[in-house]
Formats: C-alpha cells, sequence, structure tokens
C-alpha cells in the first residue's frame, strides 16, 4: 500500500509577504513612536511650569505687578533629566522653559506669557524652537 501524505504548511511566498507586511508596519510605527516619545519628555517641561504660574500668579495678585526680579517671586528651580532650565522674566512673568536630553534634533524651549485681566492670568502658550510634531498640543 501506498499510502501518500499531504503536506501541510505556508509556501515560501506566503511568509514573505509576511514579513513585508511587517516590515511595513513597522517603517510606520517607530517613527510615531519616536515623536511620542520625545513629546512625552517635553511636556515634562510644561508640568515644571505649574509652581512657577503659580509664583508669578501670587505675586502678581498681592503686588498688582509683575516683580521687578525673577528672584522676588520666591521661586527657585532645579535642573530634572528633560528640562535643563526656567526662567521668569522680571517685569513681564514671562515663563521660559529649555528642554534638554529629549531626542529631538533640536530640543524645544517653551515660552508661557501671562495674559492679564477681570482679576485672573491667563497663560498663552508657544513654542520658540523645536518641530511642531515634538512640541505638546497646548503649545502649538
Amino acid at each position: 500500500m501506498n499510502t501518500m501524505r499531504k503536506q501541510s504548511g505556508f509556501t515560501l511566498i506566503e511568509l514573505m509577504i509576511v514579513i513585508a507586511i511587517i516590515a511595513i508596519l513597522m517603517a510606520i510605527a517607530v517613527p510615531a513612536y519616536q515623536d511620542y516619545s520625545i513629546r512625552t519628555k517635553v511636556s515634562e517641561a510644561v508640568s515644571v511650569t505649574g509652581g512657577a504660574k503659580l509664583a508669578v500668579a501670587e505675586t502678581y495678585q498681592s503686588l498688582g505687578r509683575f516683580a521687578t526680579a525673577q528672584a522676588s517671586y520666591g521661586w527657585d528651580f532645579a535642573a530634572s533629566d528633560y528640562v535643563a532650565s526656567s526662567t521668569i522674566a522680571p517685569s513681564t512673568g514671562v515663563i521660559t522653559v529649555t528642554t534638554q536630553n529629549t531626542g529631538a534634533s533640536t530640543d524645544p524651549v517653551l515660552t508661557f506669557t501671562p495674559e492679564t485681566g477681570a482679576g485672573r492670568i491667563d497663560w498663552d502658550c508657544a513654542a520658540t524652537a523645536g518641530e511642531d510634531k515634538h512640541i505638546p498640543a497646548e503649545c502649538r
């Protein structure tokens, strides 16, 4: 008796098609993930400004104007892994945050400008350096 066995499995062409599809997906996914990772690191700059914004707002409410020296705001910044510096401009209250080690070709610099009116302070955020895809949504 001669019994034939039918072989089952994937052909070489089918395997090559699957590998090509995976390669295409990776070519799209890896850069998107890298941009997301950089944007996450840059968003630390936004959270760092929370204390500085509070210091500016309290000083403005107390004095009725912005302080004439950064030291007058009573706020000091210590560098972190992704934020190199954060300064408050005298007389304007503008907060400038410089990022570092984010993985971006140009580390973003964010500027938070206070807008006063009706007894409150609103903050406008703008990026002065860095690519738009690396900037958090509130600063684009």
